[in-house]
């Protein structure tokens, strides 16, 4: 019996001297960095999902080229933990934009072109009037957002004014990378990978993601299937669970990589709503914990002050505004939203400010700026209690002024 693999390996350790900075071709990444009067090359990465057998598998896990192999997990979204229908009347900018500091911010995200990897989006919607939108569709569902999730998201990373009211951060981010990786019965971790080697592919110098690996649902999953005990279908899934955190601390490191030379840029993605303060916390989720992402946390107001949202999880990279956040609807309007699905796209939309504001000092985007400026911009001065820096990270994310 085959099943679905992921598999990030090394083709080529002494890589030709090509002349240019990369080699296009499907799933491979050729690389070069100029040092004085010499070139320092890096070897070829090819990143591939295929129907392996177990002999499959394990041959290219012993192949010493292996960066990463990972079976199938199942995705899901990181679900808002309440909504309703926002009143579009109420002119002005919302709460979130304003925490950020969006709308005093010079900088609108032109020139930038930002990745969102979620539920497809809206096209209709006049959020992205005007926008170019390059869509790929990993489901077995219609192209069109049929949930509402990933049309809220791309709303408040670049969505134009809705009858007044300001929702998207970057709104000058014209060219947008739409993957629908999530469908109503979710998705699967190759999906995912395969979206975000298409961003890279696509020139995305942000990539947005609010969703997470379904352990207990793949838990459940191998129980009903298989006809396994608890115990025995919790070490299996344990198992596939590590594999993908170390498939996608490789993806984000050639995420990262390719963003030094201008090509990418960075990954952020929602830390997940698992915790309930004050009973309980939990770490960050993967994708979002895996090494070279940036996990985003939730805030919400309270008062003059801002705390931190009882169900975000804890060691977050950042934060961002998270709770009572209005964005686009799916099929026409606004909604409020609650969630660190809602936080990540604050981060993205301030990320591509950042980007802009880099890309005119230095002529270029280099990833390891554009992240240590993202996270220097943290602030925990709204913070009446400012919190334990293990729920906050680096605090809330400003944009450039």
């Amino acid at each position: 019996m085959k099943k679905k693999y992921s598999v990030i390996q090394v083709i080529n350790r002494m890589a030709p001297e090509f002349g240019g900075i990369s080699r296009s071709a499907f799933g491979v990444m050729g690389m070069m960095r100029e040092s004085s009067n010499s070139f320092e090359t890096t070897p070829d990465i090819e990143i591939s999902t295929s129907e392996l057998s177990s002999t499959e598998q394990e041959d290219i896990r012993r192949d010493p080229d292996t960066l990463a192999i990972a079976e199938a997990m199942p995705l899901t979204l990181i679900e808002p933990v309440d909504s309703a229908d926002a009143d579009a009347s109420a002119s002005g900018n919302t709460w979130g934009i304003e925490a950020v500091g969006a709308d005093t911010s010079g900088f609108d995200g032109s020139g930038v072109k930002v990745a969102v990897l979620d539920t497809g989006i809206d096209p209709n919607h006049s959020a992205f009037a005007g926008m170019l939108l390059t869509r790929k569709n990993f489901t077995q569902e219609v192209d069109d957002d049929i949930h509402g999730h990933g049309t809220h998201c791309a709303g408040t990373i670049f969505g134009r004014d809705v009858d007044g009211t300001r929702i998207g951060v970057a709104r000058g981010v014209d060219h947008a990378i739409i993957g629908k990786v999530l469908g109503s019965g979710g998705g699967s971790s190759t999906d995912i990978v395969s979206a975000i080697e298409w961003a890279m592919e696509e020139g995305a110098n942000v990539i947005s993601m609010s969703l997470g690996i379904d352990f207990p649902g793949y838990v459940k999953f191998l129980m009903d299937a298989h006809g396994l005990e608890t115990e025995p279908a919790t070490s299996i899934a344990l198992e596939g669970y590590r594999a993908n955190i170390n498939l996608f601390n490789s993806l984000a490191s050639l995420v990262n990589a390719k963003g030094n030379f201008g090509k990418s840029g960075i990954i952020v993605a929602a830390s997940g709503n698992e915790s309930n303060r004050p009973q309980y916390e939990v770490a960050v989720a993967p994708p979002a914990s895996a090494t070279g992402i940036l996990a985003v946390g939730a805030v919400g107001e309270e008062g003059a002050n801002l705390k931190v949202a009882p169900f975000s999880n804890t060691k977050p990279n950042i934060v961002g505004p998270g709770v009572g956040v209005v964005s686009a609807k799916a099929g026409g309007g606004l909604r409020s939203l609650s969630g660190t699905s809602m936080a990540t796209p604050h981060v993205a939309g301030v990320a591509a400010l950042w980007a802009q504001m880099i890309s005119a000092q230095f002529g270029s985007l280099d990833a390891s700026i554009l992240e240590a400026r993202l996270i220097a911009s943290g602030d925990h001065s709204r913070f009446a209690t400012q919190g334990e820096l293990v729920d906050l990270g680096n605090g809330l994310v400003q944009a450039p002024q």
